[in-house]
Order: structure tokens, then C-alpha cells, then sequence
């Protein structure tokens, strides 16, 4: 009789957080999907999905207690995930706070507001300004990607001139 072990392969934080996309301004709902799902894979997503529990008292039980190990691990290691995929222009327009669950609402509340609309304006004017045809697609997807981000600017409220443009 064969007697077949099974080891997991440990899953890096730091691997699965290089996978993740940065949150620019514009993606939130793809970003926030792309944490929530890393973050679960590695069985941190407690803090995402449960208040913060009471503390711990000499009357808590086990479960208590592990519960809320497990969970202020959780929000640490979410906070710090959550923080390394955003956009640098945007970290310190984000409210501090040590709650991971309320961190992403804050980010939610972020891409809906005055201030990212700003500063995805720029980031949109950066890249419109210094996107080169390198023949690494054809010229049609980069005129399209071109079209798409004067149309975004001009959703914004911005005046892009055809001479501009060209």
C-alpha cells in the first residue's frame, strides 16, 4: 500500500501582491476585486470581511482568542497590501487610518471624488503626452488607445484641441 503526502507550496505575499494592479485613480472596482480575491487566496481577508472583534479579556475562550489574533494579523497584512498597490500621486490624499475595511472605503470614496479626478486628469495628460508608437502593436490599437484617453480627458471636463492632438 503507497501512502502519497501532499505538501503545499507556500504562497508569498510579496508574490502574489506583484500580480496585483496598481490603484491609479480609475480602476477601483478592478483593483478592489484583484485585493480582495489575492487576500483571500491567502486566507487574510478576515479584516475585509469582519468588524473588528472585542478584546481580549481573562474571561475570552480559545476561539476568541484566535479569532482575534487571526484577525488583527489580517488587517495588518491587508493595510500594508492595500498600501504598496497605490499609486504614489495618490497616498497622501488617502485619510489615515488602521482599519483595513475602512481603508478600502476610503480608497472607494477616493476614486468618486473632485480631488482623483484631478490627479487622474494629470495622470491621463502625462500619458497622452508622452505615448510614442514603438511598433510592439499595430498602429491602429495605438491611435485607438490614443482616442481613448483624449476621450476620457474630454469626459473630465478638459478642452483638448485637434491640433493638440496631432
Amino acid at each position: 500500500m503507497s501512502v502519497f503526502y501532499i505538501f503545499a507550496a507556500p504562497i508569498s505575499l510579496h508574490s502574489q501582491a506583484s500580480s496585483i494592479i496598481k490603484f491609479n485613480g480609475l480602476n477601483f472596482h478592478e483593483w478592489s476585486e484583484q485585493i480582495q480575491f489575492h487576500l483571500g487566496v491567502l486566507d487574510l481577508d478576515s479584516a475585509l470581511l469582519y468588524d473588528k472583534p472585542v478584546a481580549i479579556t481573562d474571561s475570552s475562550n480559545d476561539d476568541e482568542r484566535f479569532f482575534h489574533n487571526a484577525w488583527e494579523k489580517s488587517n495588518r497584512l491587508s493595510l500594508m497590501s492595500m498600501c504598496m498597490m497605490i499609486a504614489n500621486n495618490i497616498k497622501s490624499t488617502i485619510p489615515k487610518t488602521d482599519k483595513a475595511k475602512e481603508f478600502m472605503k476610503f480608497v472607494e470614496d477616493l476614486s468618486q471624488s473632485d480631488s482623483a479626478d484631478k490627479s487622474i486628469a494629470g495622470t491621463l495628460m502625462g500619458t497622452l503626452t508622452t505615448m510614442k508608437f514603438d511598433g510592439s502593436r499595430t498602429m491602429h490599437e495605438h491611435v485607438t488607445e490614443m482616442t481613448n484617453t483624449a476621450a476620457r480627458l474630454r469626459s473630465m471636463g478638459m478642452e483638448l484641441s485637434e491640433s493638440f492632438l496631432v
